[in-house]
């Protein structure tokens, strides 16, 4: 379920999950993630793509309501884009039909891949405890109640110490965040250690 929005039918996921694994659009979302705002010409420009098709997937990824245009800032043909919140929770594979378990999986390489980078990123940048880059690893036991409620916690912690882009004080970073919990075969788990 996205933010703000009702529960989305399995077409509609299965649009949204081709979106965010079409390259140009997860670029064009990138950029405006780092940039904040930005128009046709300008991500035709810095994507190395003309500006008629950096406009067309505009208008896709506005349609799916993951960005929205800048009233204030656009006029006649030129119109400025920015993007929305969002956050989506996939349903359980299980239950997806084949096209849409597809679509899925299709975006589900391209985070693993995202996410390794990102893990041997925090690694090479780690500096000890008080620095940018943090890597925890820990192991423990719970009941799958308990899961999730330290889900609910974690989401709790990342809204009240996280900043929307233009809310966010002076000094803040953007920073890149990933959370993991797999449950160990019965039987088969020793713990793990903590810290990198």
């Amino acid at each position: 379920m996205t933010d703000g929005m009702p529960e989305m039918t399995s077409l509609e996921r299965t649009a949204l999950y081709k979106s965010l694994g079409n390259p140009l659009r997860r670029r064009i979302l990138e950029y405006l993630g780092r940039h904040g705002e930005a128009n046709s010409t300008v991500l035709a420009r810095e994507l190395g793509e003309s500006s008629g098709t950096t406009s067309y997937h505009l208008r896709k990824l506005a349609e799916q309501r993951l960005i929205e245009e800048i009233p204030e800032k656009s006029g006649g043909r030129e119109r400025w884009w920015r993007s929305l919140p969002f956050n989506h929770t996939t349903p359980d594979p299980a239950a997806m039909p084949p096209e849409e378990y597809a679509a899925a999986a299709q975006v589900a390489r391209i985070k693993i891949e995202l996410d390794t980078a990102l893990y041997h990123r925090a690694y090479q940048e780690y500096r000890g405890p008080e620095g940018w880059a943090q890597i925890q690893r820990h192991g423990t036991w719970m009941t799958r109640d308990e899961l999730l409620g330290f889900m609910r916690e974690y989401h709790a912690l990342l809204a009240r110490y996280g900043h929307p882009r233009e809310e966010a004080p002076d000094g803040a970073r953007p920073v890149s965040m990933r959370f993991y919990a797999v449950p160990e075969p019965v039987g088969e788990w020793n713990g793990e250690p903590t810290g990198p």
